[in-house]
């Protein structure tokens, strides 16, 4: 869409011309286009005029900005300008530099409690309820490894369960297998062998897995048992160990396991949905291909929902350490504690040090598909990245793949890669991902289904295949930030009630579980 496609007729009259340009505050000095922009287009609203062609999501000056004054989206520091700036000229990141931002962490000073739901009135979804009291959103059978070695192995019988075979477990959502590259030729102890570890552990102990089969070679440096005691795993009717070594090789091992997994079938299947309250609804909150609109669309609404959530009692993890760094004194500062907003900063100090001197996001530079989108630096985008989470009290920081106990909004350190991001929140406990996107992902996940936002009707009406919800709407005026959250809040409840999001319509998520890999490599 370009400034050709702002009036329309209706009749005999023409509609006011919506403005090319979106004010997100009163104080900020750039506007975002809501659409490509020609040179010469007048902005009367900002009382300024294009001097260069704007593309779409990417911003303009709105006053004469000095050389080395901060630019301000949202009323915050995005940068600073590397040259005199006049008025109407495109702004971006060859005239934006990055440089540090002085930050006032204001460690809980602006903490205020979420105002929650009365019980009686809370939101209410259809959930598996296991034995223990926790809530599942997916049924599945899953097909573990502690190392690289068990990968086929694994992979050939979970195919043996195709979809006519399962037929008669109507309950059961997939035998799926968690496939990674790690538990050999690496550090035999330390923090890489306890990030795996608590990640498999995660994904084992998690509601959505109604049974597990656990496969070793027999000689990996994560070890089997060593595992199931750092894990506190027993050995049961819902989770089997086999050794290939001990069972004599591939082929011993694919039969053992087939016939293991269809011992645990109708056990699995004997569960049913029940009326739930929200409460048990635990969201990963994950962005990836960002754009300049994601900032404004998706995200900010995705942040809506996630109030709403955690009102009616539920969770909502936000992540992606290095994504957010230059804005999290916003954090900090409505942190439960001071305790907890100091946990955030370590975490952001020790991914400082761990990227010194490296060409990485969290020292500017944000990827090529991101800077196309409109975003210039990683200030910018961490800026709309945390919009995610909407303006809810932090409540706890979390290690990767940490457990996560704390309802309301908490912080799991993660890495910016999506998969990566995604696969520890769900060891932590997450039931569902919502992921936003401004230039399209083709991202999924089991057992817990990722949902997907667009922020843009161009890229959802391209990829719709792949998107759940419309967030262009919007950019566009046709809905408010908050009746979009609304609509999201709404569709949580029907994908954890059992609908299918469209990646699990497609299939996708069975080779997206990725553990963390940090460490040497042995």
């Amino acid at each position: 869409m370009t400034t050709a496609d702002l009036s329309k007729t209706i009749g005999n009259s023409v509609a006011p011309a919506k403005s090319p340009f979106i004010r997100l505050d009163p104080k900020d000095n750039v506007v975002v286009a809501r659409m490509e922009v020609e040179p010469g287009t007048a902005v009367p609203s900002e009382g300024v005029t294009t001097l260069q062609k704007v593309p779409a999501g990417h911003k303009i000056a709105t006053r004469f900005l000095a050389k080395g004054e901060p630019v301000l989206k949202y009323n915050t520091v995005i940068g600073f300008a590397s040259e005199d700036i006049i008025p109407g000229t495109w702004v971006h990141s060859h005239n934006i530099a990055f440089d540090e931002v002085v930050k006032d962490y204001r460690h809980g000073l602006d903490y205020h409690p979420t105002q929650r739901v009365a019980p009686e009135q809370q939101a209410t979804f259809e959930g598996i309820v296991r034995a223990d009291g926790r809530v599942a959103t997916r049924n599945y059978i899953g097909v573990f490894t502690v190392g690289h070695s068990g990968a086929t192995v694994a992979r050939k019988i979970c195919a043996w369960f195709t979809p006519e075979r399962l037929a008669a477990y109507p309950n059961i959502d997939g035998v799926v297998p968690y496939i990674h590259e790690q538990g050999s030729g690496m550090e035999r102890s330390g923090e890489p062998m306890e990030l795996l570890r608590r990640t498999l552990g995660g994904y084992i102990k998690h509601p959505n897995t109604a049974a597990g089969l656990l496969i070793a070679l027999g000689e990996e440096h994560n070890d089997l048992e060593a595992f199931l005691k750092a894990q506190q795993l027993d050995v049961s009717t819902r989770l089997q160990t086999l050794v290939m070594h001990e069972l004599g090789g591939s082929r011993r091992t694919i039969e053992a396991g087939i016939a293991a997994v269809e011992q645990m079938l109708q056990a699995a299947n004997d569960v049913k949905r029940e009326t739930v309250s929200a409460e048990h609804i635990m969201i990963g909150l994950q962005c990836g291909g960002s754009d300049g609109f994601s900032g404004l669309s998706a995200n900010p609404a995705l942040g809506a929902a996630m109030e709403l959530l955690i009102a009616h009692g539920g969770t909502a993890i936000l992540s992606e350490t290095s994504e957010i760094f230059g804005v999290e004194h916003t954090l900090t500062a409505r942190a439960r504690t001071p305790e907890v907003g100091h946990k955030l900063v370590a975490r952001i100090n020790w991914w400082l040090k761990y990227n010194e001197g490296r060409d990485t996001q969290i020292n500017g530079r944000v990827s090529p598909g991101n800077n196309a989108g409109g975003l210039a630096n990683v200030l910018e985008k961490s800026l709309g990245g945390a919009k995610k989470g909407g303006n809810a009290p932090l409540m706890d920081v979390y290690e990767y793949a940490e457990p996560v106990t704390q309802h309301g909004l908490v912080f799991m350190d993660t890495p910016g890669y999506d998969p990566v991001a995604a696969t520890g929140q769900i060891a932590g406990g997450a039931n569902l991902i919502c992921f936003t996107t401004g230039r399209g992902s083709c991202f999924g996940s089991v057992p817990a289904p990722t949902m997907k936002l667009a922020s843009n009707t161009q890229m959802y009406t391209r990829m719709v295949a792949d998107m759940d919800i419309n967030c262009g709407v919007v950019i566009e005026g046709d809905a408010t930030l908050a009746q979009m959250g609304e609509q999201i809040f709404r569709q949580i409840l029907r994908h954890a009630s059992g609908e299918p999001t469209k990646s699990e319509a497609l299939g996708v998520g069975l080779n997206e579980f990725v553990p963390w890999p940090i460490g040497v490599v042995d």
